[in-house]
């Protein structure tokens, strides 16, 4: 019967914090770890990554990735491939999820969704970041512009074809802005590899 009770206990307290909670909020809350265990193996929760559960009556997530980062890392920013996938300036399929740290900041570890760390500083990491409600959660996620501007700074490591792509889809978008595109591409010391394939575009 306690045990019982300690589960809808426990199950008011994922409701009244969105459905989710890290295992350290959850012991804060006073829900001993075996009625969180016993609630994981019984179905009444699913784990999302380490130390981070959800109650299984809430409908799927849409971006479980993008929620994960955000819950298990809320300093980080979705960025490159993963925000234009986001933004629906690519085609390309994310294998990772992309993320921003401040630069100087610690590698984390998490062991789920699997994650590609780029460390941004100055105005790079603190401009064009905007913060969208995923399934309940905020995420922060570069702007289309800052997104396109950053693939070109990356264009190396992620391929020029992926910039270009992002470049002509966001030229397409609703919220195509050149200033806006040429302000952070300045930001990220492109405006000058930019502004010949913008004129092409425009």
């Amino acid at each position: 019967m306690e045990t019982r009770k300690s589960i809808q206990d426990a199950i008011a307290q994922f409701r009244r914090h969105g459905g989710v909670l890290r295992t350290a909020q959850a012991l804060r809350l006073g829900i001993h770890p075996r009625t969180l265990y016993r609630m994981r193996d019984s179905g009444v929760l699913e784990r999302l990554s380490r130390g981070l559960y959800r109650l299984a009556e809430l409908p799927p997530l849409s971006n479980p990735d993008l929620v994960t980062v955000a819950l298990k890392l809320p300093q980080a920013v979705v960025c490159l491939v993963s925000a234009l996938a986001f933004h629906e300036l690519t085609t390309q399929v994310p294998h990772a999820v992309d993320v921003a740290l401040r630069r100087g900041s610690e590698r984390p570890r998490l062991e789920y969704p699997p994650l590609r760390f780029f460390w941004f500083s100055g105005l790079a990491w603190s401009e064009g970041v905007e913060t969208y409600p995923l399934d309940g959660v905020l995420v922060r996620i570069y702007n289309p512009a800052k997104s396109v501007a950053d693939v070109f700074k990356y264009r190396a490591k992620i391929g020029l074809d992926v910039a270009l792509e992002a470049l002509k889809q966001y030229r397409r978008h609703d919220n195509f802005d050149v200033s806006e595109l040429l302000h952070y591409a300045r930001i990220c010391r492109v405006e000058k590899v930019i502004k010949p394939y913008l004129e092409v575009l425009l």
